[in-house]
């Protein structure tokens, strides 16, 4: 890569935040998105609804924060406008008056199954994190919905998101998977937290346009030193990856700082006014720390752990710390692989772990309805 092409990660975070800055204030007239807030919102008010800007909204503006290096994913950004299209469909009466939450279920089921090519993950999804409880109509309607979706699936391509099998896992990595899944929550706390503070942060400053600047080229500049940071960072997650199982090595310090710096850019792509939120950052920061806590543990105590096998559990344990759904975490990473399913039951395991050990560290500000409000306020504002 020249460097003229690597200049320009330093700048493309500002162009992507300050046109969003710009379809804000004069397409969407200064109407912000507040996140999965919004849901819960119109959830428990029936009298309150998404308005239909928040599909174009969403979708432009999280498309922009992305491809322009923003360090989130499109994963909220489709939740919330797939949601409104189900409020639509309750606001047209296209059923009974009193199934507002199996509507919105049933699009946000559809819209997390397509994305992630799992019917299962995205049923869970809406009953985990949207519904928020279990009752037989948004059971029914979910599946119908997520049998739907796997129509769709089906018809058009798609292959999974790595193409490494997993190999199996044997007893004597128990231990070091329960570490990383202790290591997970904790991680899963640290990144609710950044976000949130980061967010307090970026209000206080009283010029907008500065806070959108001042965000994107502090992201632009962590870009700059590790590509990796780059967008969802997928793509940096996969060249990691490669060069790990090609090579047999690879720099601890580069590692450990992509852990500890990916929710920072996240956070500051967030706080500047970038569309998304913790979803894939979750995903791909834990990743990097199970590939982390394997490497180390290869280099440093002769252990042999399968690096692929980690970095799924790792994945998994910190979406279900951040988003607090560890059903949903270990279905979708198990969708990741060809055969994904052989770890389900230290995936399943190690999620549950990792939700109660980052609920046991900060049992208020990351688990209750009140948190997720703040949370989701901080982490999608486009």
């Amino acid at each position: 890569m020249s460097n003229y092409n690597a200049l320009l990660f330093i700048i493309l975070p500002s162009v992507g935040i300050t046109s969003i800055y710009f379809l804000r204030k004069y397409l969407f007239k200064n109407r912000k998105n507040k996140g999965i807030t919004e849901i819960y919102n119109t959830l428990d008010k029936r009298k309150d609804h998404l308005p239909l800007f928040k599909i174009p909204s969403h979708f432009i503006n999280g498309f922009l924060t992305v491809i322009f290096g923003g360090s989130t994913g499109v994963e909220v950004s489709t939740v919330v406008a797939t949601a409104t299209v189900g409020n639509l469909a309750y606001k047209k009466q296209f059923s009974a008056m009193k199934y507002k939450r199996e509507l919105i279920c049933a699009a946000v089921t559809a819209g997390v199954a397509v994305l992630f090519a799992s019917p299962l993950a995205g049923l869970l999804f809406a009953v985990e994190v949207i519904a928020r409880k279990l009752r037989k109509t948004i059971l029914i309607s979910s599946i119908i919905s997520a049998a739907v979706a796997w129509g769709f699936i089906q018809v058009f391509e798609h292959e999974p998101f790595f193409n490494i099998p997993v190999v199996g896992w044997q007893w004597k990595a128990v231990p070091f998977f329960l570490l990383l899944s202790l290591f997970a929550g904790a991680l899963s706390v640290y990144f609710t937290l950044l976000v949130i503070k980061t967010k307090a942060l970026f209000t206080k400053l009283p010029n907008y346009f500065l806070r959108v600047n001042i965000g994107a080229l502090a992201v632009g500049v962590m870009i700059f030193f590790l590509p990796m940071l780059f967008g969802d960072s997928y793509h940096g997650l996969h060249s990691v990856l490669h060069t790990m199982l090609l090579h047999k090595e690879y720099s601890i310090l580069v590692l450990f700082l992509l852990v500890v710096l990916k929710p920072l850019a996240s956070s500051l792509t967030l706080g500047a006014g970038g569309d998304g939120g913790v979803f894939a950052p979750s995903i791909v920061t834990g990743a990097f720390l199970g590939l982390l806590v394997a490497y180390c543990s290869n280099v440093f105590f002769g252990t042999n752990l399968v690096l692929f096998n980690f970095m799924l559990i790792g994945a998994a344990c910190t979406l279900a710390g951040a988003i607090s759904a560890p059903m949903t975490s270990f279905v979708l990473v198990c969708s990741l692989a060809p055969n994904g399913y052989a770890l389900i039951i230290p995936l399943a395991v190690c999620c549950y772990v990792a939700k109660y050990f980052a609920q046991w560290i900060l049992p208020y500000n990351v688990y209750t309805y009140e948190s997720h409000k703040a949370l989701n306020l901080a982490t999608s504002k486009a």
